[in-house]
């Protein structure tokens, strides 16, 4: 209670008993772990139907050798918001499976690093 309600009469304070709170108070603590428990449960259940509701979008694309390819900037090579989103032009010299490609830029320079 706030301490108006203590000064000035108020229900909560006309009617306070300190043995029932003392036992609604150990009620909910024993009731804390299912309500944790009901909570993760819940929050699971959200995650998976955003995750089914993602991969219901998701259009797979594969791509094959010599296709040409344009993959996307990362966030460190945008000068502004009106940069373009992606990087130069490369073709795919390999597929490696699960969507990684090896790519190799128009000129015949290998690039590195694989990318999805």
């Amino acid at each position: 209670m706030i301490p108006v309600e203590i000064q000035e009469s108020s229900h909560r304070s006309e009617n306070f008993v300190a043995k029932e709170s003392n036992e609604e108070r150990r009620l909910n603590l024993d009731l804390l772990d299912e309500a944790r428990e009901e909570a993760r449960i819940k929050a699971e259940a959200l995650k998976r139907r955003v995750e089914y509701k993602h991969k219901s979008k998701l259009k797979p694309q594969q791509f094959l050798v010599a296709d040409l390819v344009m993959p996307k900037a990362h966030t460190y090579q945008l000068e502004n918001k009106l940069s373009p989103k992606w990087t130069g032009t490369f073709r795919v010299i390999e597929t490696l499976g699960n969507g990684a490609y090896k790519l190799e830029t128009l000129e015949g320079g290998t690039i590195p690093r694989t990318w999805n």
